[in-house]
């Protein structure tokens, strides 16, 4: 049985920080990935990270901004949020993949946590 629990979000001014972190339990040779999603959108990919090596792959609109990461001992993912923008308020979800490759599509990914809420103030 697979849980993943979000933890971090909140309110933030523009140009603020913010980290996400999502702790999971049970599967961990896996790929995972972060998403969100604003109101009356659909769930867009933000960033996701492999399997063994680690690899790193970005949205264009995060890209330079937000760093994925994870923490193997307490099988543990984050997102380093900087210089936030009004236009990254979302509910934040992460999400793990069966499978150690990326990919952005959120039809890939099997397991997603409950979701957490960041927003962006100007």
């Amino acid at each position: 049985q697979v849980q993943l629990v979000e933890s971090g979000g909140g309110l933030v001014q523009a140009g603020g920080s913010l980290r996400l972190s999502c702790a999971a339990s049970g599967r961990t040779l896996n790929a995972r990935g972060w998403f969100r999603q604003a109101p009356g959108k659909e769930r867009e990919f933000v960033a996701s990270i492999t399997w063994g090596f680690g690899a790193t792959y970005y949205a264009d609109s995060v890209k330079g901004r937000f760093t994925i990461s994870r923490d193997d001992a307490n099988n543990t993912m984050y997102l380093q949020m900087n210089s936030l923008k009004p236009e990254d308020t979302a509910v934040y979800y992460c999400a793990l993949r069966i499978g150690p490759a990326w990919s952005a599509d959120p039809r890939q990914y099997s397991y997603w946590g409950q979701g957490t809420q960041v927003t962006v103030s100007s």
